[in-house]
């Protein structure tokens, strides 16, 4: 008994060193957002600050988040699926699967300056693709309106994490999907558009929605890159809370807790829809 105890202890000992890691820098810092939030540079309880996020300024920096962030996460959702059914169902060879299911895992992860700087060095205004095609094939990408640093853009540099994280996520989902099912489908006369309509994407689509809900709150919360990318040329929110945190360029602190406070919620609301659907798809797919 007394050994049992002793090796229970050892076991949650072993998460004391993330408990305090989570305590100190995740949850003090947003319970002091949430307090500053609603209360004045006097240490007064107010609403004022929420009011106050309804300028145009800063309706146009969520905005423009929300948007980048739909979008990055809608395509991220599209090719990463397209994708992980090529590595997982398809006719590949089986070796392409390590390789790739590796290179997601690095990808997933590689965002910030280094993100920003190698699409600057590719695609940017002097960037090498830019480049070689206006040198050698007279094509001005220009002219035809692309231009790295705007809200295209950075969709685009969002993409190059987005797709790895939706293969990493998506491919346990899709090894779910049990080759019963698709027998008795068949055996029923199911084409393979009619499986795929009738039982693999309603059975897939709690998995593949709440991904998106993560990928939207991935692309969010990311400030380095964006910063990096376009500096403040782009208003969005976390470029506009990096620059109240900068100069208070909102007139008031408390102003700038209540942006963050939108943020969070919007990040929240978007990973419990995932925690939620991801429970429910789990439910089929043991």
């Amino acid at each position: 008994m007394a050994e049992s105890l002793r090796a229970r202890a050892l076991t949650w000992a072993g998460l004391l060193p993330f408990a305090i890691f989570a305590i100190l820098f995740l949850i003090l810092p947003t319970l002091y957002i949430v307090v500053g939030a609603f209360r004045t540079p006097e240490g007064a309880f107010t609403f004022d600050n929420i009011i106050g996020l309804n300028t145009p300024s800063i309706r146009n920096a969520y905005w423009v988040s929300i948007k980048v962030s739909f979008l990055s996460s809608l395509l991220g959702c599209a090719f990463g699926f397209a994708i992980a059914c090529a590595i997982t169902l398809g006719s590949l060879p089986r070796a392409v699967r390590g390789p790739m299911t590796t290179f997601s895992g690095v990808a997933s992860n590689f965002a910030g300056v280094p993100l920003a700087f190698a699409f600057i060095a590719t695609i940017g205004p002097a960037g090498l693709i830019t480049m070689y095609l206006r040198t050698e094939w007279g094509i001005n990408l220009r002219v035809y309106g692309w231009n790295l640093l705007s809200t295209w853009g950075l969709i685009i540099t969002y993409l190059f994490f987005q797709i790895p994280l939706m293969i990493l996520i998506i491919t346990p989902a899709l090894d779910g999907l049990k080759r019963e099912w698709r027998e008795a489908a068949e055996v029923l006369g199911a084409t393979g558009l009619q499986y795929w309509r009738m039982v693999a994407l309603p059975i897939l689509f709690p998995s593949i929605l709440g991904t998106m809900a993560l990928l939207f709150a991935n692309a969010f919360g990311a400030v380095a890159t964006a910063i990096a990318l376009t500096g403040p040329s782009l208003n969005i929110a976390p470029i506009l809370l990096y620059a109240q945190i900068r100069g208070d360029v909102l007139g008031s602190p408390n102003l700038g807790y209540a942006l963050a406070f939108g943020m969070i919620v919007l990040t929240g609301a978007a990973n419990t829809l995932y925690i939620v659907l991801r429970i429910r798809s789990e439910r089929w797919l043991k």
